[in-house]
């Protein structure tokens, strides 16, 4: 990929949802490329549509209108299992509640994706291992979640959500359970795999600190873009 490429791009995508016989307009025509590279934060008042959003670029949701192509294949038109597979391979989460098995160690939940995946174990633990250490949880590899701190829970996330190579990851509101010091370090992580690895990244967030280190930030309020502002490197 070169530094201009679009990994996603969304054209006229509407989101209603129905609360009680009323229709609630999520989103209304959003236009967006994301550029490989891009460290973007979507932010606005709650109810702007943000993590609707992030949810419908990860096909965790469907647009009520519009397309969307993530690696240059339309998710819209894609059945149950091919949208699986894009999730699968292009796309990596860190969700707000890190969302890690709690019986597997650090280094069995940052191999999960490439199992599936059907990465050979050598490779795979190779892999987790290398990632853990450069995320600063050497040693920790074979803990569980609840023997880990918030924030070191949230960096083994970050390593099984960018171990399968996406072309992207989606934070959603990552440093929300965490105090601002171990929130600081989690975002000063992720902008270094952004600026070395190229590691393209769309967050959503409420967090002042997240939308401080953002290279692009993206404001919408009432299901739309109001403002779309890239920040010098």
């Amino acid at each position: 990929m070169n530094a201009n490429e679009v990994v996603v791009k969304l054209e006229q995508v509407t989101k209603v949802y129905r609360q009680d016989s009323v229709a609630v307009h999520a989103l209304c025509g959003v236009s967006l490329e994301i550029l490989k590279g891009d460290f973007a934060v979507l932010v606005g008042p709650s109810g702007s549509g943000k993590t609707t959003l992030l949810n419908v670029i990860g096909g965790l949701d469907t647009p009520s209108a519009g397309r969307i192509w993530v690696a240059g294949s339309e998710i819209g038109r894609m059945s149950r299992s091919e949208l699986s597979d894009v999730r699968l391979r292009k796309i990596g989460f860190v969700f707000q509640e890190f969302n890690l098995i709690p019986v597997l160690s650090a280094l069995e939940n940052v191999e999960f994706v490439m199992l599936l995946q059907g990465v050979p174990e050598a490779e795979r633990r190779s892999r987790a291992a290398a990632l853990l250490k450069e995320l600063g949880l050497e040693g920790l590899e074979h803990r569980r979640p609840s023997e880990l701190s918030g924030g070191q829970q949230q960096r083994v996330a970050v390593a099984r959500a960018i171990a399968a190579e996406p072309i992207i990851v989606l934070p959603d509101e990552p440093t929300a359970n965490l105090d601002s010091r171990a929130g600081g370090a989690l975002m000063d992580m992720m902008r270094r795999l952004n600026e070395e690895r190229g590691v393209t990244f769309v967050f959503s967030t409420h967090d002042p600190m997240v939308v401080a280190r953002a290279r692009r930030v993206i404001r919408l309020k009432d299901g739309e873009i109001e403002a779309d502002e890239r920040r010098p490197a």
